[in-house]
C-alpha cells in the first residue's frame, strides 16, 4: 500500500474545513477539535484515494474494516472526558487513526486488533508519524486484562451486549464507551463505574459500526 506522507497546504486546509464541519455537527470538546485538526488522515489512505481522505465519511481499509467516519471518531472522544496521562483501552485498532487522536489527546494507549494485517500495518505506520502506543494483536472482546486497570475503555466496532470482563478492567470512577444492538444498528453507550459493583449506564445516538467479534462478541 503507498502511503502518502506529505501533509502541505492543501491538506491542512482540508483539516480545518473538517474541524468546522464537525463544529456545526455539535462536536464541543476543544481538544479533541484540536487533535482531529492535527491528525494527518490522508495518511491513513493510498494516495490513490487522498482525496476521500478529509470528507465525514467512513472508507474501507481492507480485510473487511473502515476508518471511522471522522464525526464518529470526535463523538466517541468527546464522550471519553480524556485527561493527559490517562490510561486508555483501544479495542479495535483498525487504521490507527482513532488511536492517534487518544495519544494527541495526552493518553496512555493500550490498543488491540485481531485482523493481523491491520496490525502489522499501524505497528509500522504509527512509529513513522511519530505516535507511540502499546500494541496487541489478539481478540479484543475480552480487553487486556494483564495491563488492567484502565482509566478509560473505548470500544471501535459493534457489540451485541457489553463484555462483563471489560467492566471489570474498568477503574472505578472510569468511562467505558461502546457501541451495542444488532449487526445493523447501535446505540452509543456509555459507562461509568461508580463503585465497585456499580455502574451507571447512559444510551446516546444510533451508529452503524463493523461488528465486533471475538469470544466475547459476534
Amino acid at each position: 500500500m503507498a502511503y502518502k506522507f506529505i501533509d502541505n497546504y492543501r491538506e491542512r486546509g482540508a483539516r480545518k474545513k473538517l474541524v468546522e464541519h464537525l463544529k456545526g455537527r455539535g462536536i464541543e470538546d476543544q481538544k479533541v477539535l484540536e487533535a482531529i485538526g492535527k491528525v494527518p488522515r490522508h495518511f491513513f489512505f493510498d494516495e490513490t484515494f487522498w482525496n476521500q481522505a478529509y470528507r465525514d465519511i467512513a472508507f474501507p481499509i481492507g480485510d473487511g474494516q473502515t476508518i471511522s467516519q471522522p464525526y464518529t471518531v470526535a463523538y466517541q472522544s468527546e464522550l471519553l472526558h480524556v485527561k493527559r496521562g490517562d490510561k486508555v483501552l483501544e479495542i479495535g485498532t483498525g487504521s490507527g487513526y482513532q488511536t492517534c487522536i487518544l495519544l494527541e489527546l495526552g493518553a496512555e494507549v493500550y490498543t488491540i486488533e485481531r485482523q493481523e494485517n491491520l496490525y502489522q500495518r499501524t505497528i509500522q505506520v504509527l512509529p513513522y508519524m511519530g505516535y507511540k502506543a502499546n500494541f496487541f494483536l489478539g481478540d479484543g472482546s475480552k480487553g487486556i486484562a494483564e495491563h488492567a486497570p484502565y482509566d478509560k475503555i473505548i470500544v471501535t466496532a459493534g457489540a451485541p451486549f457489553v463484555p462483563e470482563i471489560m467492566l471489570k478492567q474498568l477503574k472505578v470512577g472510569g468511562i467505558f464507551v461502546i457501541p451495542v444492538g444488532d449487526e445493523k444498528s447501535q446505540k452509543m453507550v456509555t459507562i461509568i463505574r461508580v463503585g465497585e459493583n456499580d455502574f451507571d449506564r447512559i444510551e446516546l445516538d444510533t451508529f452503524r459500526f463493523v461488528p465486533l467479534v471475538g469470544d466475547q462478541a459476534w
